[in-house]
């Protein structure tokens, strides 16, 4: 249980959005998707991470058209990243001490996917399922 990899988890990452892209843009992509995590990039580097908390943040402040305001405003720019063979329990750990709700999962230089709460639940109900003898 202990060798539990991240890749086996995580959420696969067809979306990601510029930094410079109206928020209107990733509050579409995130409903469309039913997606609450979204990776943010600049020139294709991963430069922070925008969640639906981080939007509607901004969306209830007054005055705000998310048709103008970028990603940027809004993501958080220091995502906690791993790399797709990090241990679930090293990354559930990390996650719960500091309070991350996702972890960015790259290869090399590339996003491949999103490791979430969620995520990390449904790992846990799989070990739990693979520890529970037949009845």
């Amino acid at each position: 249980m202990n060798n539990v990899r991240i890749n086996q988890f995580m959420s696969l990452v067809p979306f990601t959005v510029g930094s410079d892209q109206p928020l209107a843009v990733a509050h579409k992509l995130m409903n469309e998707h039913a997606i609450r995590h979204l990776p943010v990039l600049d020139g294709g580097q991963l430069v922070g991470v925008l969640t639906q908390r981080d939007l509607h943040l901004i969306e209830t402040l007054k005055g705000v058209d998310t048709r103008e305001v970028p990603v940027s405003d809004a993501m958080s720019p220091e995502p906690y990243v791993v790399g797709p063979k990090a241990t679930v329990r090293k990354v559930a750990a990390a996650m719960a001490e500091h309070k991350y709700g996702c972890a960015v999962v790259m290869e090399k230089d590339t996003v491949v996917g999103v490791f979430t709460t969620v995520d990390a639940l449904r790992a846990l109900n799989s070990l739990l399922d693979a520890g529970t003898p037949a009845h």
